[in-house]
C-alpha cells in the first residue's frame, strides 16, 4: 500500500517551506519538493530538498557580469533544514532540451511549494522533452547512485533505495511515456516483494540508517536484472526518439525575460 502522506499534504501552506521562498532574490517561475518526500521514503530527519526556477531580469543577462544561472539558500527552519536550488530559467530551459530527468522530476514534482500560470504553461510545453534519450539519464544515475552504495561501510538504506527508484522510474517511463518518482507508486506497477521492507527501514529509523546483514549478492543480482530491462525496454517505448519543444521554450524564455510573471 503506498503511502499518500507527502503526496496529500498542501506543501504550499509550510511555513518553513514558505520563508525559504520568500527569502529568493529573484522571482520563481515555481518551487516543488525533490528528494526523499518527493521519492516517497523520507525519514523522520530528512531535510526539505526544494528546487525550482528563478528569473533573471533582462538587464543582469546583457551586461558584462555573470549572471546568477545557480542559486543556493539553505536554513534551519524550526529545527528542519531546508535547502532551495534553483536555476535561472535558461539553463532549466536547456536542461529540458538535453533529456535530463532529473528537472522534468522537479518540473512535474506534485508537491508543490510555489506555482504560476508560467509553471502550468512549461508543464506542457515539456511534455515535448520526454524521449528516449531520457534512459542515459536513468542509466548514468541509477550507476552512481549504485557505486555509492559500494562504497560505503556500513552501508545505507538510502544510497540502494536510490538506486531502485530510478530504475523503476526509467523502465516505466520507457515503457508507457509517464514519469512517476514515487518509488512506492511504481512498485505498485513492478511488484519488488523487497521494496516495501527497505522503505520500511529508512522511513521508521534515523536518515543514516543502515542494512545490517544485508544481502548483497541478491541486491547485485536485482540491480543487474533491473539494469538490462532498463535498457529493453527502450526498444518497444510509445515515446520518441526527439523532442519537439525547443521553438516554444524559447517563446517562453524570451515572454518571462522581458515580461513580469503572472
Amino acid at each position: 500500500m503506498t503511502d499518500h502522506t507527502s503526496w496529500s499534504r498542501d506543501w504550499s501552506r509550510d511555513r518553513r517551506l514558505l520563508a525559504e521562498v520568500e527569502a529568493h532574490p529573484y522571482p520563481l517561475l515555481f518551487a516543488t519538493v525533490s528528494g526523499a518526500h518527493l521519492y516517497g521514503f523520507p525519514s523522520p530527519d530528512s531535510d526539505f530538498d526544494l528546487r525550482g526556477v528563478h528569473v533573471l531580469p533582462a538587464r543582469e543577462c546583457l551586461g558584462l557580469g555573470e549572471p546568477a544561472e545557480t542559486i543556493t539558500l539553505s536554513h534551519d527552519r524550526e529545527g528542519a533544514e531546508v535547502d532551495l536550488v534553483t536555476h535561472d530559467a535558461r539553463k532549466f530551459f536547456a536542461l529540458l532540451l538535453r533529456n535530463n530527468g532529473y528537472v522534468l522530476e522537479q518540473l512535474y514534482s506534485p508537491l508543490v511549494v510555489r506555482t504560476s500560470p508560467e509553471h502550468e504553461e512549461l508543464k506542457e510545453i515539456a511534455r515535448g522533452c520526454f524521449t528516449r534519450g531520457c534512459l542515459r539519464h536513468y542509466r548514468g544515475f541509477a550507476f552512481n547512485q549504485w557505486n555509492l552504495f559500494l562504497r560505503e561501510s556500513p552501508r545505507r538504506v538510502k544510497p540502494l533505495l536510490y538506486v531502485y527508484r530510478v530504475l523503476l522510474t526509467g523502465i516505466l517511463l520507457m515503457r508507457t511515456g509517464k514519469l512517476n518518482a514515487n518509488l512506492l507508486e511504481c512498485n505498485e506497477e513492478m511488484r519488488l516483494p523487497y521494496i516495501n521492507d527497505l522503505v520500511a527501514r529508512k522511513t521508521g529509523g534515523p536518515e543514516k540508517g543502515t542494512l545490517d546483514g544485508a544481502d548483497y549478492d541478491f541486491h547485485e543480482s536485482e540491480v543487474k536484472r533491473l539494469q538490462t530491462l532498463l535498457d529493453e525496454s527502450v526498444h518497444d517505448s510509445p515515446l520518441p526518439e526527439t523532442g519537439s519543444s525547443r521553438d516554444a521554450l524559447n517563446d517562453l524564455l524570451l515572454r518571462v525575460r522581458l515580461e513580469p510573471l503572472r
